[in-house]
């Protein structure tokens, strides 16, 4: 009797109720979802590379971090050596990620300039009526395109799934289309189709080497009145373009560089006892956060040892005692001589190697408190962030 149902089951097309029932349950290839629905596609649809449907729908987070600063820079005038620190820390960015991440933001905003320009070629509408995130998330798209050695495959990946993720899908295909323009060139070509036609010297300088046209002005007229020829103005902007060192110094008697030159860091070549960093969060050294070691340039570095090597009373006797000097340091920012002023050891201060180790503000690796025999005399308050 079962065997009769069966087959005329299998005549039928019908399953029988132990085909059905537990594991004896055929497995057909329909599309069926979970709610039983068969999507009538026998094949899995492919998506070319001009759709962003399939692309990353995540922010990668060292990519995050480089939009955050080009955000908080364009929104809040925020300085972008400030943010970016915090921001590393915030995504928790390895040293790699943390070193992609600041390329990645200083070199889009070095290259902004010419970046504007290229887009503006690439956009069907003045770049002032975009939306300012966008215009960041295209900024931060042609850094990996024309600057940087992430493929162009990558590149638009990852910008598209930042723009997804941070800025909606609406402007990711926006983003999308613009920077496929982008790639239609190398740099060096764009830069050409930007020159072309153009006659004004400080025009060009300005689009080739991302400096507005006042400051080539300013910069070559700083050439002449020093003597130099106005044609190493080309050689003077490409050199500003340079990505950055960042300078160590470890305050003397106090601090040392082993740690940082454990971590990539190099010595220095101007300053004795100075490192220099390539980047990357440096919050992360111990030396940074007791304050023991600073980040300091180099030119403040120089300024703080010829000031420590001032005799400041030259009526004084030999071997006078400078504990009852007072130093008043009226430069704009954090005062970041003002330690080294007051521990650098010369022949005139034997006593400093006796000096009580400093007091720090707990996790403040940029404004150390420090107890010293010569007395450091402070502002009541600390001048407005614009007044620099």
């Amino acid at each position: 009797m079962q065997a009769a149902r069966a087959a005329a089951a299998a005549a039928s097309g019908r399953r029988t109720r132990q085909q059905w029932a537990g594991q004896g349950r055929p497995r057909d290839s329909s599309q069926r979802n979970a709610q039983g629905r068969e999507r009538n596609r026998p094949f899995q649809r492919s998506f070319t590379e001009n759709a962003p449907a399939q692309r990353t729908r995540r922010a990668d987070p060292a990519r995050l971090v480089a939009f955050e600063v080009l955000r908080a820079v364009a929104a809040e005038d925020a300085y972008a050596n400030l943010v970016l620190p915090s921001r590393i820390r915030h995504h928790g960015l390895d040293k790699r990620d943390a070193g992609f991440a600041t390329e990645l933001s200083y070199g889009a905003l070095r290259g902004q300039g010419t970046y504007d320009a290229i887009l503006a070629r690439c956009v069907d509408r003045p770049l002032d009526q975009l939306d300012p995130a966008i215009l960041d998330a295209l900024r931060i798209g042609t850094h990996q395109l024309l600057a940087m050695r992430v493929p162009a495959h990558a590149a638009l990946d990852q910008t598209v799934g930042l723009a997804r993720a941070v800025i909606g899908a609406g402007p990711s295909a926006l983003i999308n289309a613009v920077l496929r323009k982008v790639t239609a060139h190398t740099l060096e070509e764009w830069l050409e189709i930007l020159v072309a036609g153009e006659s004004d010297e400080t025009t060009i300088a300005s689009l080739r080497y991302a400096h507005p046209e006042w400051i080539v002005r300013a910069m070559r007229q700083s050439l002449v009145a020093h003597g130099r020829s106005a044609a190493e103005i080309n050689d003077l902007l490409e050199a500003d373009n340079e990505a950055p060192v960042v300078n160590l110094v470890a305050l003397p008697g106090l601090g040392s560089l082993d740690e940082a030159l454990a971590g990539g860091a190099t010595p220095g070549e101007l300053v004795e006892g100075s490192a220099l960093s390539s980047g990357g969060d440096l919050g992360r050294l111990a030396s940074i956060r007791e304050g023991s070691t600073r980040v300091q340039d180099v030119g403040s570095q120089l300024v703080a040892r010829a000031m420590a090597a001032v005799d400041l009373d030259p009526t004084g006797s030999p071997g006078t005692d400078r504990r009852n000097e007072t130093w008043l340091d009226l430069c704009a920012g954090p005062a970041a001589r003002r330690p080294s002023l007051a521990l650098w050891p010369t022949p005139r201060v034997p006593h400093c190697s006796r000096m009580n180790r400093p007091r720090t503000v707990p996790n403040s690796s940029a404004r150390p408190v420090r107890r010293a025999p010569g007395r450091l005399a402070r502002p009541d308050r600390r001048w407005p962030r614009r007044g620099h």
